[in-house]
């Protein structure tokens, strides 16, 4: 069994909704004078909140998205597919 490929799908596509949500952190994460990559990435691996801001409602924001459509989204895009 272990020499097969594991399919993972999420299903749905809310790449431009999860772009704008993820524009929006970045910006507060800026504008609050945080690397905003190093936070992004910090709250990725750990899923912890306080990696973001509350500045402009980033939390809240970056909190309604899963991580797994975050990562699928960032992939498609690095990947520009």
């Amino acid at each position: 069994m272990l020499d097969k490929t594991m399919i993972f799908s999420l299903g749905g596509d809310r790449d431009d909704e999860i772009k704008t949500a993820l524009t929006t952190v970045y910006d507060a994460l800026q504008k609050k004078g945080y690397n905003p990559i190093n936070q992004i990435v910090g709250y990725i691996l750990s899923e912890d909140p306080t990696y973001i801001t509350t500045y402009n409602n980033a939390r809240n924001i970056i909190s309604k998205i899963d991580r797994d459509e975050l990562l699928e989204a960032l992939v498609k895009s690095y990947l520009n597919i």
